[in-house]
């Protein structure tokens, strides 16, 4: 996917919603939607929209504008290609409703670790909970039902990017990917 060139118009907010994350490419995200739309849903859930769907790698939060070429010069570059399953849809506390990845790949593993140490070598924190790779597929999904049967998800990724969660209508925007 590239990366959205575009530079804030004059009096843009000075801070932006940051994260790094795995982008899927059309197919997995159709894939994705697919076993979205398997689910059953409670009245008043929030799916997740497609153009929204990604893994998160590090939240960032709102940060000055002025760090971007700094996130951006940290992201790795691309790597081999590294494969992982979307295999386990779940139901988390609060009501959020996952696709997660069981079994984190080594070189995902390392992606993650790379990234926290380029934020840690910006003085920026970091999630201390466990890193649990999934797609959030719904919020306020108290009491969905997952689907009884369906196959495993393949993603194959390379690398990540940097992406804006732009206000106020709630888009993504990449702001830059791994180099190479």
């Amino acid at each position: 996917m590239p990366a959205d060139d575009t530079v804030p118009a004059s009096g843009a907010a000075s801070t932006a919603r940051l994260f790094y994350a795995l982008w899927p490419e059309p197919p997995l995200r159709e894939a994705l939607l697919a076993h979205q739309r398997a689910w059953s849903w409670p009245p008043g859930v929030s799916l997740t929209r497609p153009e929204r769907l990604h893994m998160t790698l590090h939240f960032l939060g709102e940060l000055p504008r002025a760090l971007l070429p700094a996130l951006a010069a940290a992201l790795p570059p691309a790597q081999a290609p590294f494969g992982m399953l979307l295999a386990q849809p779940v139901l988390w506390r609060g009501g959020l409703a996952v696709l997660l990845a069981p079994e984190a790949p080594a070189a995902l593993v390392e992606l993650h670790s790379r990234l926290a140490a380029a934020l840690h070598a910006l003085g920026l924190p970091t999630e201390t909970r466990p890193f649990a790779p999934h797609v959030t597929l719904a919020r306020r999904a108290h009491q969905a039902r997952p689907p009884l049967q369906f196959d495993p998800i393949p993603w194959t990724a390379r690398g990540a990017v940097l992406v804006e969660s732009v206000r106020p209508h709630g888009g993504y925007r990449v702001l830059a990917e791994a180099p190479g």
